[in-house]
């Protein structure tokens, strides 16, 4: 698998921002036939960092209604990052 098919989006939450910020973590929403392995190689290669240990775990679909008509939001995997000490990966720059 390619490392720009590995990583999908960065996940800024309020939640991700602090453990970013207070244990050096950082969430990724990934593809989700991408392992563990994968992450940690798309993640070092991408931004030149060092990864000390990836968890994932598989977001299940979800049912959404707008008025009648019900449909389904699509299962996807997210990955949380620990990067080693004194590295960073900044997503908003100046921002």
């Amino acid at each position: 698998m390619n490392v720009y098919e590995v990583i999908q989006r960065p996940l800024v939450t309020e939640k991700s921002n602090i453990a970013r910020e207070e244990a050096n973590v950082v969430t990724l929403a990934v593809n989700p036939r991408a392992t563990k392995y994968d992450i940690r190689n798309a993640v070092e290669s991408l931004f030149s960092v060092r990864v000390l240990s990836v968890h994932t775990m598989r977001q299940p679909r979800k049912t959404r209604r707008v008025g009648k008509n019900a449909g389904r939001k699509p299962e996807w995997k997210k990955a949380i990052v620990h990067l080693a000490e004194g590295q960073s990966i900044e997503f908003f720059e100046g921002v």
